[in-house]
């Protein structure tokens, strides 16, 4: 999950094609001290190319971006580009009209999310290995994040339509060359086949029989099901669902090495089948106490709390393994977000069960939570501080109190008495399970 920002998408009641999506939106305000406007910028005095700062008008009000691209279409010119000030996602084409010259010297430029982003999955290494091959490796990989960088800077699906939903994309995603150069494409909502027109899709769903995820449905409460899908059984399906999850998370990079991997998917269920809601993968073998690997609720189901039960389940099954477990790094910003707030809402509520002390090994046995992640999360609570070598717990019932209550509203229970999940024992060769 990515960013601060949520796109959704609006629902369409009849069998007809979807409504239109509603365009990404911001949290971040648009009216602050500071803000530029109108008054702020003059007219272009030539064309812009490409790395031009200029201002564009957005929401009303004019923003600094950075050309990245420009094209011709139809006879006019059009400009890709990115708001210094917001996450990718918002990057998009407009035309010259909406572009003009600041008046005044514009704000630094922010770190590129390649700058500010921790190194990803090749450069995990033990503390032991590291020296100057560490070193090197380290700068390499940073030299493959620019260059992946640069050739994703551009969204190549504008929007998908995908069940009643209509949803717009807000990274790039590397599906085949054919289908990239659409701006929309349509996807069987039950095995994710992703298709260049609406008719083909028609075509395709009298003959799809699926009518959920090819794998074993192991949690069922009322309407949602969770089905554990392996990707070397059901691989083109997990390979469908990377490259649609890359659509809404910049930091992803896997795409079809899905072999190794446990993929739990979510699905809202009625009469005509079980429709996508969300996922997470899972790693078949953690060298890292990983529980977790990628996450992702689909723009119209965020603010539901879909993404905290998906995180609430991983634990679960980490329970069931006897397990602590973390969530793989990098995380995205919105991603971040969920995982504290999680960690928080569970520490939380077992300390306020608990009169007895309990040490931070005590609570991370109890909750499979990492102590590395309990003790960061305890100290942006400010409920913890570190006393003649050891952390200690520092808090007043009051101060719990004060915390819970603004969690109160976040209901995102799992009913442990649904989980029908025997854990598995994977062997390292082949990767089949040995239950």
């Amino acid at each position: 999950m990515e960013g601060a920002n949520t796109s959704t998408a609006s629902t369409s009641s009849s069998a007809g094609a979807p409504t239109t999506a509603t365009t990404c939106t911001t949290s971040s305000s648009t009216s602050g001290a500071g803000a530029p406007n109108a008054g702020a910028v003059v007219p272009l005095r030539k064309a812009p190319v490409q790395g031009d700062r200029l201002m564009c008008e957005w929401k009303s009000e004019y923003r600094p971006v950075e050309v990245l691209e420009v094209r011709e279409r139809e006879g006019h010119k059009e400009f890709y580009v990115h708001f210094l000030e917001f996450n990718r996602r918002l990057d998009e084409w407009v035309t010259e009209a909406r572009l003009a010259l600041p008046t005044r010297t514009e704000p630094r430029r922010r770190p590129t999310d390649v700058e500010s982003r921790k190194p990803a999955r090749p450069s995990k290494r033990r503390i032991e290995d590291i020296g100057q091959k560490g070193a090197d490796e380290d700068s390499r990989v940073s030299a493959l994040e620019k260059e992946h960088e640069e050739v994703t800077k551009v969204k190549n699906v504008k929007t998908i339509e995908i069940g009643r939903y209509e949803i717009d994309t807000w990274y790039f995603s590397p599906y085949p060359e054919e289908f990239a150069k659409c701006e929309k494409l349509y996807l069987c909502e039950f095995c994710l086949k992703y298709m260049k027109k609406r008719k083909t899709l028609q075509r395709h769903k009298q003959k799809c029989d699926l009518r959920h995820p090819p794998g074993n449905e192991i949690f069922r409460d009322a309407s949602l099901s969770i089905f554990e899908v392996d990707g070397k059984k059901s691989k083109i399906y997990c390979q469908n669902l990377c490259l649609l999850a890359k659509l809404f998370l910049d930091h992803k990079t896997l795409y079809y090495d899905v072999e190794p991997f446990l993929f739990y998917i979510m699905t809202e269920c009625d009469a005509r089948g079980c429709h996508l809601v969300g996922y997470f993968s899972k790693q078949k073998n953690s060298p890292d106490d990983y529980n977790l690997a990628c996450i992702l609720t689909l723009p119209p189901f965020q603010r539901k709390g879909y993404g905290k039960m998906l995180i609430s389940f991983s634990y679960e099954l980490s329970k069931k393994e006897n397990k602590v477990g973390t969530p793989e790094i990098p995380l995205s910003d919105l991603g971040l977000l969920s995982f504290r707030s999680y960690w928080t809402h569970v520490l939380l509520e077992i300390l306020l069960s608990h009169t007895a002390p309990l040490s931070i090994k005590e609570i991370s046995q109890k909750t499979s939570i990492k102590t590395e992640d309990i003790i960061s999360t305890l100290q942006s609570l400010n409920l913890i501080r570190y006393w003649k070598g050891q952390h200690i717990i520092s808090i007043t019932p009051k101060v719990i109190e004060e915390h819970y209550k603004s969690l109160a509203r976040q209901a995102y229970r799992i009913d442990t008495s649904k989980i029908h999940w025997v854990p598995h024992n994977f062997s390292s060769d082949n990767g089949r399970s040995k239950r």
